[in-house]
């Protein structure tokens, strides 16, 4: 069965390539991408990866213009306006089944759950099987008390679970359903998976409860209002740091925010990291993403961050470890291959960066930065191939440079010349007329 790797769905905080006054790149590849430094919500692993069948080669412009924008909206967890775009490209194209994913995941966002539904039942349809489909389905089961389906679609995932969560809603079914000592061992598993839900232990605090075994609920009604006390705590001290880093110097701040660092909490040191991106001071980011990292590295929202911190400082083949595991993690978010194929462009690897950029340019065919990077590289391999006269491969990048930039001259000029060293004259001259035409001041 071919498994479909879709964007784990609604729930970045903040687009990545938002700009610090955007101007066109320069080809000198010491010209890099301007990012801001962001930090994305943990959203769990998506669905296995593999190509996305049944859309069209050239895909249809309009519908792509659509789900660009709409992955544009999730980021910033505007999930009205994404729906709207993605209800747009698919009325352009039905066959964008991440569209229809993605707006059956904005639709439970927004509490549609009859319209998720639906949407969901229709990729399942397509693509049965999916572990994502199915625990939003078995989710939304669990919202409608239909606990017994609930419990066959969860469990049916939980073995190699979506999203670190599965455990805790199947605890969560057997535990309306009166199976008590089932809701344990799932409830247990869930806190196991993600130690610092406090929603996992209030759960359990019910089972015992109803089990009689008060001692036990007790304790981990105390371990649910801990958890809490910590998120707040966490949450103030975020607050107090970030405000102390907007007014003050960072000598006189970093005594209050390394409070936040004085742990091996991998969650508490990410957002110290995040805090210390957020307001330009990427080299104190460092070693608190290092060591959340180190702590877990199974997060594709720490490796990302981890390399976007180095990205900053300009160490680039630093930044290409924990980008490409990132990528690995989490294959089809649009953000993690976006600065992956930067990186690898300013390391001058064009082959891999030519693979991450044009998987990156599908995700979100609308971004501008990608375009250009993917077109130089595109341009670069083309002119590569040429002079080491495999013709027919160079023909293939050259004209993905043409696709993407089709007002530009260059590889219009170098299309001229592969087609001269393959015999093939008319051609070339076709090509050479094109590029004397666009480099023409007066056209």
């Amino acid at each position: 069965m071919i498994r479909v790797q879709f964007p784990a769905g609604c729930g970045a905080r903040s687009s990545l390539f938002k700009k610090l006054g955007r101007k066109r790149l320069e080809v000198t590849r010491a010209v890099v991408l301007p990012v801001l430094f962001v930090y994305f919500l943990p959203a769990g692993r998506a669905i296995a990866a593999c190509s996305e069948q049944g859309e069209p080669a050239d895909g249809q412009a309009s519908a792509q213009i659509h789900l660009g924008r709409g992955y544009d909206h999730l980021e910033k967890e505007q999930y009205q306006p994404a729906a709207d775009e993605f209800k747009a490209a698919l009325a352009l194209d039905p066959r964008l089944i991440r569209a229809r994913y993605q707006l059956a995941v904005c639709n439970f966002a927004l509490g549609r759950r009859t319209e998720a539904r639906s949407e969901f039942e229709r990729v399942q349809a397509e693509l049965p099987g999916q572990s994502s489909v199915v625990y939003y389905l078995g989710r939304l089961d669990l919202l409608d008390h239909s606990f017994d389906r609930a419990v066959q679609r969860l469990k049916s995932v939980a073995a190699d679970p979506p999203f670190p969560d599965t455990a805790y809603y199947l605890g969560s079914a057997h535990l309306q359903k009166g199976d008590l000592q089932l809701a344990e061992t799932w409830l247990k598993r869930g806190a196991k998976l993600d130690p610092n839900d406090f929603r996992v232990p209030d759960h359990l605090a019910r089972v015992y409860q109803k089990l009689g075994r008060r001692d036990d609920a007790e304790r981990e009604y105390a371990r649910s209002a801990d958890l809490r006390r910590r998120y707040d705590e966490t949450a103030r001290q975020a607050v107090e740091c970030s405000r102390r880093l907007e007014t003050q110097s960072l000598d006189s701040s970093i005594a209050v925010c390394q409070v936040l660092f004085a742990s091996d909490d991998a969650d508490k040191l990410t957002t110290l990291g995040m805090l210390y991106g957020n307001h330009g001071h990427f080299a104190e980011a460092l070693e608190p993403l290092r060591r959340a990292a180190a702590l877990d590295p199974d997060s594709s929202e720490v490796q990302h961050d981890l390399g976007l911190t180095y990205f900053r400082l300009k160490r680039y083949s630093e930044a290409r470890a924990p980008l490409e595991r990132a990528v690995e993690l989490r294959p089809d978010f649009f953000g993690s291959n976006a600065l992956l194929g930067a990186v690898l462009f300013v390391l001058k690897d064009d082959q891999a960066a030519f693979r991450v950029l044009d998987h990156a340019h599908g995700l979100n065919p609308r971004d501008a930065d990608t375009v250009q990077l993917l077109f130089k590289t595109a341009l670069s391999l083309g002119r590569t191939r040429m002079i080491g006269k495999r013709y027919e491969e160079g023909l293939s990048y050259l004209r993905k440079a043409v696709e993407l930039e089709p007002t530009e001259a260059a590889p219009h000029l170098a299309l001229a010349q592969t087609f001269q060293a393959l015999g093939r004259p008319a051609e070339a001259e076709q090509e050479r007329e094109r590029a004397e035409h666009l480099a023409s001041p007066n056209r």
